[in-house]
């Protein structure tokens, strides 16, 4: 078994803020949605074997509990790249010993981990 995605969500409108975090920060790809998905909105984004479903929820409310945890080469570049476009980076090395990682949010509010 594998994981082939992890949905977030934002609200009506919300596409262009995921794209600024995903795409524009991230340095994901955005990919095209099949056509009948795409009607409804929101967009998709891979890099590697990650990717990250954005969906459309009428009634919003970021996760901040639940997350993507996204495992990256740099993770100093991909901080400093953040933190350079205005987004928060919360940094928490002692919780799981061995593992270097922090916290972050996408334009939404929704909690994103890096590792």
């Amino acid at each position: 078994m594998r994981l082939d995605h992890v949905q977030v969500s934002c609200p009506p409108g919300g596409e262009e803020v995921a794209r600024a975090f995903y795409r524009d920060a991230l340095g994901m790809t955005e990919l095209e949605k099949p056509p009948l998905l795409a009607a409804r909105g929101g967009c998709w984004f891979k890099d590697g074997d990650a990717e990250v479903h954005v969906g459309v929820e009428k009634d919003f409310r970021p996760a901040l509990k639940a997350h993507p945890a996204l495992a990256v080469d740099d993770l100093d570049a991909v901080a400093e790249t953040l933190l350079g476009k205005g987004y928060s980076v919360a940094w928490d090395n002692d919780t799981i010993p061995g593992r270097r990682r922090f916290h972050t949010a996408d334009g939404h509010g929704n909690r994103v981990e890096i590792v």
